[in-house]
């Protein structure tokens, strides 16, 4: 791994050979070089304040070595990146602004894509680390990653009925809430289909009535209308003599007649006046019917007004302004469905309540066999983890695990698992917590409680160890883990990292010579400053240079023949006791 840090404090190259690298130097120094840039090149915060004063942004790039079929170089030829002679390019940029690009092999994609690639590429553990394994949650997901399929599976499983119960849950818990509420609607859309039923509304009845009304309040009129129209179409029996269009247009039709064999043109007008004339009799005919049927009823007249007020009521309370009885009888469909569904809420609630019951016999099921394949796996773990601690000078330690569940009452909302009703959650019953014995005859005790802060450093250390060899990723990165650690604990400390490094590439920043000692490769940050501008540079410490560098680590004075004598003994004793 090569990792070029442009701007993030410093401009430096810090190359990252494979087995063990120590990165020493000044408090600070070697944690900002590599783990805020590495942190950068695999997806973390992007940070302003890491760009210089004066410059428009860092840059973070990186060189990985990897596979062509490793799953980070699977998953970055699918964002359509390219490898470059075995290596992944990987770089970010962050402006002054805050703004934050990154790059995969010569491709821009989004930050999110460098954190998935991380998960298969580096581990990285710090004192955060250590203080989130004191959390049971962090404590069981440690458990269940060690597991592997023997949980993972009917992890699966339980996740998927639990989250079927979830909603099932909602779903009932809505209905039963809002059963008042969903009673008044029920109520008020049953009496509005009852109104509308009862006036017995029919399509375009408003129109046609509408229509009868204004015929019926003019029917005098209307009536006086036709007979003077078949009066002067068809004549006045009370007038002989009057004149009548009929007779007038007969009179023409048999002038023209007469002469039609002497002119084809005539002849067709002849015919037209004839048509004329039966049209003008088939008219007459029928305004004398009209005028004869035609009665000027008050009585109709008034239950017409009357049916049009009753449908102008129902339009204007449950149609939208303005809109016929055709928008009645659209809200009433769409009523007696809604109501079906009202009314049909007791069923549902049936229902919702057997498939809730039957949901959480189900679950309590899986969550037994989660918890018998939690059971299985955390004896193994425990004694691969104890095995770890007496490589880590806690020869007499002893690692539990306690996995217990929390009994509820019987009302609570539980499942039941082993005859007892028990809390649950998305991930089960169980509770997990490691628990840590130090030495023979005291009692085993959380090790939030049981652990001073070198022990828990060498318990989350064991922990990754045993990681490593069940979920193995090529790189592991620890900031610090040897905190608190010191004297023959840190130089077993220094030892199992160097084997950790037998099958990985381990990176750890230290201020340990114990464990820098035991270092393929060890590397110094320091830091300079010109008055203006703070600089680190990098260097990698080799034969008389790297014995000053633990002479300083040892004793602060790096030409203490004491001091120097005892560096070049733990050399000796970290290339002969690996």
């Amino acid at each position: 791994m090569r990792i070029r840090s442009l701007g993030v404090i410093d401009d430096a190259v810090v190359e990252l050979s494979p087995g063990f690298t120590a990165v020493t130097g000044e408090t600070g120094a070697g944690k900002t070089m590599v783990v805020t840039s590495l942190g950068l090149l695999l997806g973390g915060r992007a940070d302003p304040a890491l760009v210089r004063i004066g410059a428009k942004s860092a840059v973070v790039e990186g060189r990985i070595t990897i596979g062509p079929k490793a799953p980070a170089a699977v998953r970055a030829e699918e964002a359509g990146a390219e490898l470059d002679d075995g290596a992944l390019l990987i770089s970010r940029t962050v402006s002054a602004e805050g703004r934050s690009r990154a790059h995969v092999g010569g491709r821009s994609v989004p930050v999110g894509l460098l954190g998935e690639l991380a998960d298969d590429l580096v581990a990285v553990h710090g004192q955060t680390d250590q203080q989130g394994l004191l959390r049971p949650a962090r404590q069981r997901q440690a458990l269940d990653r060690y597991a592997g399929d023997a949980v993972a599976v009917p992890l699966a499983k339980y996740a998927a009925a639990h989250r079927r119960l979830r909603a099932v849950a909602a779903e009932l818990d809505e209905l039963t809430t809002r059963a008042r509420e969903r009673s008044q609607e029920a109520d008020l859309l049953r009496f509005g289909l009852d109104e509308i039923a009862a006036a017995e509304p029919q399509p375009g009845e408003d129109t046609e009535l509408a229509a009868e009304a204004e015929r019926l309040g003019h029917a005098e009129a209307l009536a006086s209308a036709a007979t003077a129209a078949h009066a002067a179409l068809a004549g006045n029996p009370e007038d002989p003599e009057g004149v009548d269009a009929t007779t007038l247009v007969a009179g023409a039709h048999r002038a023209l007649d007469a002469v039609r064999s002497h002119d084809r043109e005539l002849s067709a007008l002849a015919d037209r006046l004839g048509e004329i004339g039966i049209l003008m009799a088939d008219v007459a005919g029928e305004l004398a019917s009209y005028a004869d049927g035609l009665d000027a009823d008050p009585l109709r007249l008034a239950a017409v007004e009357e049916r049009r007020a009753a449908l102008t009521h129902l339009t204007r309370k449950y149609g939208e302004y303005g809109k016929d009885i055709a928008a009645v009888l659209a809200w009433a469909e769409e009523s007696a469905a809604r109501l079906a569904e009202l009314d049909g809420d007791d069923d549902r609630i049936g229902e919702l309540t057997g498939e809730r019951d039957a949901l959480r016999a189900e679950l309590g099921e899986l969550a037994q066999a989660l918890t018998d394949a939690r059971t299985a796996s955390a004896k193994r773990f425990a004694d691969a983890v104890t095995t770890e601690l007496g490589e880590l000078a806690m020869p007499h330690a002893r690692v539990s695990v306690e996995i217990r569940q929390t009994e509820v009452a019987e009302d609570a909302d539980g499942i039941m698992v082993g005859g007892r009703n028990v809390a649950y959650g998305p991930t089960g019953a169980d509770e997990v917590e490691l628990l840590l014995a130090p030495h023979p005859g005291a009692p085993p005790r959380p090790i939030s409680k049981g652990a001073s802060g070198g022990e828990l450093s060498r318990v989350m250390l064991a922990v990754e160890v045993v990681f490593a060899g069940s979920d193995p990723v090529p790189t592991y990165l620890f900031d610090e883990v040897d905190a608190g650690v010191g004297g023959k604990a840190a130089v077993e400390v220094g030892r199992r990292l160097a084997r950790l490094a037998k099958s990985a590439q381990v990176v750890v920043v230290t201020h340990l010579p114990q464990v820098a000692a035991f270092a393929d490769r060890q590397l110094l940050v320091e830091k300079t400053n010109d008055g203006s501008v703070t600089r680190s540079g990098v260097t990698v410490l080799e034969g008389e240079e790297r014995v000053r560098e633990l002479s300083r680590m040892l004793a602060g004075q790096e030409d203490s023949e004491t001091a120097r004598a005892h560096a070049e003994e733990l050399l000796e004793t970290a290339r002969t006791g690996r």
